[in-house]
């Protein structure tokens, strides 16, 4: 049966998954046919040619080297939606924390002792006065699941909301509020928004997704929160908006050093997904989704592969080929397998940028001259084949 290797402490609920299967899963397997991990950094590490695919659980796949994986026809998996919840209730919190000086309070009121902290404590209060967050104006700039999240919740906690996302998904479309109003684009949002929250994946096109411009264009004492990604914003033109006051307040759930000690920034020690719950529900969907893929080759949540799902096999024999996506090398795969005197039964054929991924049943085993043909097509990344148990 399988190996899986673990590289971070993963919830027992998820192991458990893979352990009732008979699958093996330790930190100190060798040759894994898969890697379940959480916050690993996984760049500059030498896979193992076993390595089928590798099972986050989370949703942000910056700690894993994507194009080395695809090169190396390794499916990556993450598990969006999975945390929604736990970073949802975190973003509503920060709502009110950057907006009701909640924590300056708090850390003044440590600093008291006497008999008169009573007397003190009504004197000093003002110090820490804050606006509701009923009537202003949400912006949310992506609209994946905890998008859709925190917009549904913002909206019922009376917040005008305005959403932005170029690429909502059908599904998440349907799961968002009738009430969560559509931005023509992001300058719409950062023009209009009293609070921005920013729910953007990580990549070379939303690096500096808010740039310095965007922050000349914000409304004076706008206040962000960040549980996407740090770099998603220009901390420069961040800083800066804070030190002139046009930022009101800052939290991000990302930290580092001079952001740790700036007065008007909340930084959180990266605790959107830190509940049971969460790290339950991220285990489990990494480990089906990995458990799927390496039984039947079907692909959910893959970021590199696109997305194949074919019912279970009702004949013997099915083959997984993954694939350069270029002109003709399906026709070649048909010919093989035509010449050879095998029927394909059933068969998903799937591009996603440069990779190609093909699931195939056929009517019988297939004898190992005929696999070593399809390898030798130019083009091949890797052949799997699975037998009925």
């Amino acid at each position: 049966m399988f190996k899986i290797k673990t590289l971070n402490a993963i919830s027992d609920k998820g192991i458990a998954r893979l352990s009732e299967r008979g699958y093996t899963v330790r930190e100190d397997v060798s040759d894994p046919d898969a890697i379940l991990l959480r916050s690993y950094n996984l760049h500059g590490f030498q896979f193992p040619n076993s390595v089928l695919a590798v099972g986050r659980c989370g949703a942000g796949v910056n700690n894993i080297p994507i194009d080395d994986c695809s090169e190396q026809g390794i499916a990556v998996f993450n598990t969006p939606g999975a945390n929604a919840n736990s970073v949802k209730e975190l973003v509503i919190c920060a709502l009110l924390l950057s907006s009701r000086r909640i924590v300056d309070g708090i850390n003044w009121a440590r600093t008291l002792s006497g008999d008169d902290v009573a007397t003190v404590v009504e004197k000093g209060k003002k110090n820490f006065n804050g606006p509701e967050i009923k009537g202003k104006t949400l912006g949310i700039i992506g609209l994946g699941a905890i998008g859709v999240a925190v917009a549904n919740a913002a909206n019922g906690l009376g917040m005008r909301t305005l959403g932005y996302d170029p690429f909502i998904s059908v599904s998440n479309a349907w799961d968002l509020s009738r009430e969560v109003m559509r931005a023509s684009g992001l300058d719409e949002i950062v023009e209009t928004a009293d609070y921005i929250t920013v729910h953007a994946p990580l990549n070379d096109k939303t690096r500096g997704l808010i740039s310095k411009d965007h922050f000349s264009r914000m409304k004076s004492g706008v206040r962000i929160l960040n549980f996407a990604r740090g770099p998603l914003i220009d901390e420069e033109a961040l800083l800066s908006a804070l030190d002139r006051g046009h930022c009101s307040c800052y939290v991000t759930d990302f930290v580092d050093a001079e952001l740790a000690h700036h007065p008007k920034v909340l930084p959180v020690p990266h605790l959107g997904a830190s509940t049971p719950e969460a790290e339950d529900n991220c285990a489990i969907m990494a480990a089906e989704q990995l458990a799927d893929y390496l039984e039947h080759g079907n692909v959910i949540n893959s970021v590199n592969f696109p997305r194949v799902q074919l019912s279970l096999r009702s004949e013997r024999f099915r083959i997984q080929i993954v694939n350069r996506n270029e002109p003709k090398i399906l026709s070649q795969f048909a010919a093989i397998l035509s010449e050879t005197g095998h029927n394909i039964d059933n068969l998903v054929n799937k591009g996603r940028g440069s990779l190609a991924n093909n699931v195939i049943d056929v009517s019988g085993a297939l004898p190992g001259s005929v696999i070593e043909s399809l390898k030798a097509i130019d083009g091949v990344i890797r052949i799997r084949t699975f037998t009925s148990s």
